[in-house]
């Protein structure tokens, strides 16, 4: 099996509900989006994916949340867009393009700074 990943980034601003402290209060990030897919096969050029169609594949998601207050957006209308609940949101939005490749969708990691990040995979 073998594994691929691209990062791409995107910057929005947050505001954590029922937080006790700071981040309670809008403020934003320069988020880092980590993707990992496997695939089990080369084609003939020995390439399991073009690394240019998996990050516009991911670029599609992020693009949408790029430069916005991501607690107005609907899927975030009863959650926190935390980093954990971004990771499960972008994971669920690449499911359907990944698959449609052949590839299964591994892990979705987004960092909210270089030393904080959360992951999210449906793998058991």
């Amino acid at each position: 099996m073998f594994e691929i990943g691209v990062v791409e980034e995107f910057a929005a601003a947050h505001a954590i509900r029922d937080y006790n402290g700071p981040c309670e209060r809008i403020h934003g990030h320069n988020y880092r989006v980590e993707v990992t897919v496997a695939g089990h096969e080369t084609d003939q050029r020995g390439i399991v994916v073009d690394f240019r169609e998996l990050r516009a594949m991911v670029r599609a998601v992020t693009d949408q949340l790029d430069h916005r207050f991501l607690n107005d957006l609907p899927t975030f209308d009863n959650t926190s867009p935390t980093s954990e609940t971004l990771a499960r949101y972008i994971y669920g939005q690449l499911s359907e393009p990944v698959k449609t490749h052949g590839l299964q969708l591994r892990r979705v990691t987004v960092w909210e700074t270089q030393r904080a990040w959360a992951s999210y995979s449906e793998d058991a």
